[in-house]
């Protein structure tokens, strides 16, 4: 059982607008892999890195949407946790609550959480690599890549590959809402994927209170105001408990 101090508690209780940035320690709660630690069997022999590029798509299209395939299948068999219900049900206390991801799962969706910016993209959704169309459905047994019914160009998972820029518009309601923000969390994640790292110090120069929860430490740890070391599926239900369910 977490003691979580007064303070902490009093701030929660009064603020209207708060910001979530979750990792993918969140997403591994739920048993999945981090995106490095994705690779097993068949995948063992290749570096996600070397799957995750613009170029490779270009070299070995099939060999990167089979990849992708995948690791889309493991998410979609994987359930939101006790984290992802928690984050969900913060959402519907405060009044003005974003959620910014870099996992690419969908679970928060799952979960129910409503206001979410997706910086990475979201691993269940394709759509066409040259006109950018959103593909509804698509063949996934067929020996090669499906194509697109617009333009006929090749699909691809609409996640953010590397050197690819993350999208602009969510990036760009991320930091209206980490300046505006009278409390920022940091879960689950290592805080070492750039551009979603500076966030925290970006709440913090605001004047927000900055709240971690991860399973180990952190560059953002001896910063922030408030800090917890576990696993968010358990700290994060305890907190919402402590803060509205045990009111008064």
């Amino acid at each position: 059982m977490t003691n979580f101090p007064l303070d902490l508690i009093r701030f929660l209780r009064k603020a209207t607008r708060v910001v979530a940035l979750t990792g993918a320690g969140v997403s591994q709660e739920s048993g999945l892999r981090t995106f490095r630690d994705a690779q097993s069997g068949l995948w063992a022999q290749f570096r996600p890195e070397d799957l995750a590029t613009p170029q490779a798509f270009a070299r070995d299209p099939k060999l990167v949407w089979d990849w992708y395939a995948y690791r889309r299948r493991a998410a979609q068999t994987a359930h939101p946790n006790a984290g992802h219900f928690a984050l969900a049900e913060m959402e519907k206390k405060i009044s003005q609550f974003t959620l910014v991801t870099q996992n690419v799962d969908g679970l928060h969706h799952a979960a129910g959480s409503k206001n979410i910016l997706e910086l990475h993209g979201n691993i269940l959704s394709v759509r066409c690599s040259q006109c950018g169309a959103f593909a509804d459905d698509w063949n996934e047994d067929r020996d090669e890549v499906p194509h697109c019914k617009k333009c006929n160009g090749l699909l691809r998972p609409n996640v953010v590959w590397f050197e690819e820029s993350l999208p602009r518009e969510q990036l760009d309601e991320a930091v209206q809402a980490t300046r505006a923000c009278q409390i920022f969390f940091s879960i689950g994640t290592s805080g070492a994927v750039q551009p979603a790292a500076s966030l925290a110090h970006a709440a913090k120069a605001e004047g927000a209170v900055v709240v971690e929860v991860n399973a180990e430490a952190t560059p953002l740890t001896y910063k922030a105001d408030f800090s917890f070391s576990g696993k968010s599926g358990e700290i994060l239900p305890e907190l919402v408990k402590a803060v509205w369910e045990d009111q008064g």
